[in-house]
Parts: C-alpha cells; sequence; structure tokens
C-alpha cells in the first residue's frame, strides 16, 4: 500500500501551526461540518452531507434484493511457501473483466497466479513505504506453473463465501459513501467528489486525519501511527455506517480503506483505490527527506512545494498553483508530517491480507503519477479477489482534483454497478 514520498511534500506548503479545536461542547455542525471526539481530547472535523430530498418511492429506497441479485460466489485457495511463494487459485465465479471498460492488470481472467511475497523477494532492498523512490520494495517476478516443485506449504487459507453485490443509488437509505484522504492532504481534496455526491442525493461522509486540516493535533509522535489512526477510522466508520458502505480512498487514505474492508466484510460493500500502490507491508521509510530535522524541514518548504507542483500534477498551471492554495488542503506542521512519515508501520497488510479481501475494488491511477508506478496498481489488481484497474491518461497523482469529472463518472459507474446473474444458476459472474 502506498506510503509515498510524495505525500510529504502536501504538508510543507503553507508552514502552518498546529492545529487548535475549542472544548467538544463548544463545536456545533456547520454546513454540513462537525467535530467527533473519537478518544478524549483527539477531536477529528467531518463533513457528513444528508441529502434533504423528498422520501422516494418504496422500491427505490429499499430495493428488491432476491437471493440471487448480483450474488458472486468467492471461492478461492491462497498457499504460502516457505520460500516466499505465493499462489492464488481462484475457483469461485467470474466478473467479466470488460467492467467499467476498463481490463483489469491482465487483460483477462486468471485462475491462478503466482507471486512471490515481496518482504521475501530476491535481492530486494529493504521493504520501505510503496512508491517510495529507491524504498519499496521490487516486484515479484511470476514463477512458471510447471517449475512449481511438491512442497509443503507454511499457510493455507481458504476462501468460501457468495457477495451480494448491488447497485448503489443516491435514492437509496442504505448507503454511505466514505472519503479518506492521505497524508498531507485534508478532506478539502475531495470538494468536487463531495459535492458531485451529494448532488445526486448519496450520504457522504469525509474526515480530517489527526493533525490534518481542522482536526486537533497532538504534539506526541505517538498519535499518529497506521495504528492510532486506523483506530479513529474505525470510531468514524461505526459512527456513520449503515448497511452498505463505500470507502474511498487515496494514497495512504487507501491503508485505512483495506483495513476497514478486512475488519468489517459484511458492511464494506465495495472500495475505491486511488493511486494507492501495491499491496505491501506498510514500514517507516529511513531513506525519506522528512527524517531530516523539523528546522530544516521548514526551511525546504518552498523547494517541497515547486517539487510536488512539478510531480503531483500531471501540468503546472495557473489553475494547479491554485488547487494547491485553496482551502486547508496540503496545510499540515512538519512535526505531523514527520510523525505521520515515521508511524507508517502495519506489517499486516501484505499481499496475503489484501488476497483475503473479497470486496469489490475499483482501483484508479493517474497516468503521470511520477510517485506511483502503474507497476504497483497492476499487481494490486492481481492480488485482490474483484478488482478492477481504470488508467487515466490526463491525470497524475492528484487525478481527483486535476481529472474531477473524469473521476467523478468513474466512480459513480462503479457505484452503481452490479455483475450480471446468470438466469440458469442464479450464480454471479466474475473475472
Amino acid at each position: 500500500m502506498l506510503t509515498s514520498i510524495t505525500e510529504g511534500f502536501l504538508c510543507c506548503l503553507m508552514g502552518k501551526t498546529t492545529n487548535a479545536v475549542g472544548p467538544l461542547d463548544s463545536l456545533e455542525a456547520s454546513n454540513g461540518y462537525s467535530f467527533m471526539e473519537v478518544k478524549p481530547g483527539r477531536i477529528l472535523r467531518i463533513r457528513h452531507s444528508t441529502p434533504n430530498h423528498p422520501s422516494p418511492p418504496e422500491t427505490e429506497e429499499s430495493p428488491a434484493e432476491g437471493p440471487e441479485r448480483g450474488t458472486v460466489h468467492c471461492k478461492r485457495k491462497i498457499t504460502v511457501y516457505r520460500n516466499g511463494q505465493l499462489v492464488i487459485e481462484n475457483l469461485g465465479d467470474s466478473v467479466p473483466s470488460e467492467i467499467l471498460h476498463c481490463p483489469n492488470a491482465s487483460g483477462e481472467p486468471n485462475s491462478t497466479v503466482e507471486l512471490e511475497l515481496s518482504e521475501l523477494a530476491a535481492q530486494s532492498p529493504a521493504p520501505g513505504p510503496a512508491g517510495t523512490p529507491g524504498c519499496g520494495a521490487r516486484p515479484a517476478v511470476p514463477t512458471p506453473a510447471g517449475k512449481r516443485r511438491k512442497r509443503k506449504p507454511k499457510k493455507v487459507i481458504n476462501i468460501d463465501c457468495k457477495k451480494q453485490i448491488t447497485s448503489c443509488k443516491g435514492t437509496h437509505r442504505d448507503v454511505v459513501l466514505f472519503f479518506i484522504h492521505g497524508v498531507g492532504g485534508s478532506l478539502d481534496i475531495w470538494k468536487e467528489q463531495l459535492d458531485f455526491f451529494t448532488k445526486l442525493g448519496y450520504e457522504v461522509v469525509a474526515p480530517d486525519l489527526a493533525g490534518h486540516g481542522c482536526s486537533s493535533a497532538p504534539q506526541i509522535a505517538a498519535a499518529y501511527t497506521f495504528y492510532a489512526l486506523a483506530e479513529d477510522m474505525r470510531a468514524v466508520f461505526k459512527r456513520y455506517a449503515k448497511k452498505r458502505n463505500i470507502l474511498i480512498g487515496h494514497s495512504y487514505g487507501v491503508s485505512f480503506c483495506t483495513f476497514l474492508a478486512h475488519e468489517y466484510p459484511d458492511l464494506v460493500h465495495k472500495v475505491i483505490m486511488i493511486n494507492g500502490g501495491g499491496p505491501t507491508a506498510l514500514e517507516p521509510s529511513f531513506c525519506s527527506i522528512f527524517n531530516m530535522p523539523t528546522c530544516v524541514l521548514h526551511c525546504l518548504s518552498p523547494c517541497l512545494a515547486w517539487s510536488f507542483l512539478k510531480a503531483g500534477f500531471a501540468r503546472q498551471g495557473a489553475k494547479e498553483k491554485q488547487l494547491l492554495k485553496e482551502g486547508n488542503a496540503f496545510n499540515v506542521s512538519s512535526f505531523v508530517l514527520r510523525a505521520m512519515m515515521s508511524g507508517q508501520y502495519w506489517p499486516e497488510g501484505d499481499e496475503v491480507y489484501h488476497a483475503e479481501l473479497a470486496v469489490p475494488v475499483l482501483l484508479v491511477h493517474g497516468m503521470h503519477d511520477k510517485f506511483v508506478p502503474v507497476e504497483e496498481d497492476q499487481r494490486m489488481a492481481e492480488i485482490l479477489l474483484i478488482a478492477f484497474l481504470k488508467v487515466i491518461d490526463e491525470g497524475s497523482h492528484m487525478v481527483m482534483m486535476e481529472c474531477p469529472e473524469t473521476v467523478n463518472t468513474l466512480l459513480h459507474e462503479f457505484v452503481l454497478w452490479e455483475p450480471e446473474t446468470s438466469a440458469g444458476d442464479g450464480q454471479g459472474e466474475k473475472k
């Protein structure tokens, strides 16, 4: 999962001081924004919009979900060998790769996938944040099936379940869309998406991570570990979740979407990962420039702002410069930045962890992203059970800000998608 050096550039742009919020009882919802105390003294700003549209017909408010509608039989066998080889056998139904008019990583269905676990890949550098130049694990090279020797596996995981994947409309009252940003940003990076889906009648929830946007910023590094932030997102999810929940994450935010999908498989209906990178476990980046002293980071802020403008966006015109300046996006203190980068430790989130997910996933990649190679998202598509990769030619790392219309349309198509059901046996189609 992406823990890229890119995201660090975001928070050095404006030299922001520590976030400050008042007592919880003085903070009331206004203009769709509210504040939630996830732990004593730990307060997150949240944009929560519940459309006030007229009550729809009963058939739209509670869509008929028969026992066969949109049902997919998720069945796969995951075998891990002691030499680091990972063999994934897909045994269930098939979902067509032409979903949303975009192929998966291989362009055709795969019944068996063989990979090396990144943590044991031969001649790999020390594992670090995926997408970090010189720090991430090298892509694994598939091993030809004919050369596989019979040997005792280290671990075997069997997945056998049925998922009912249905279309989610804005008129459906049991649907909630969660948007989670990455390091250095804020919920403001989702402005175009939040406005778009709210106008369509969807209930949307978008939090500021601790230390970001208008959330409180504790002055202790332990407040920004992956596990601390993941528990924040768990609290937000439990507070607003309904029957069908769709998670949308960008960059580091994709890790929290994966965590929630793994923890709540019956509640997470679909997941969208935008420039999230490969399915690798998180470890702090010891070669990152953000291990420099705080005073040095402050001095480098102008340079970092220019660097991110050059690498985070496909173009560097007036529009992109304005996107960096407006709102609370990209306005984080150097202390929070450094704590976030050093706190990205999540060894459980490896290939096997991702291979266990049975939720449909849409992968969105900006073609000009200089921080996350497209090969990382291709690897993710190979690992996941039901995954569809879409590459946007005009976009880069901040594709949702650069190409909002394209991203909004793509996301909406996936939200509305449901697999066709065979009339003969009632089984859904899969990739």
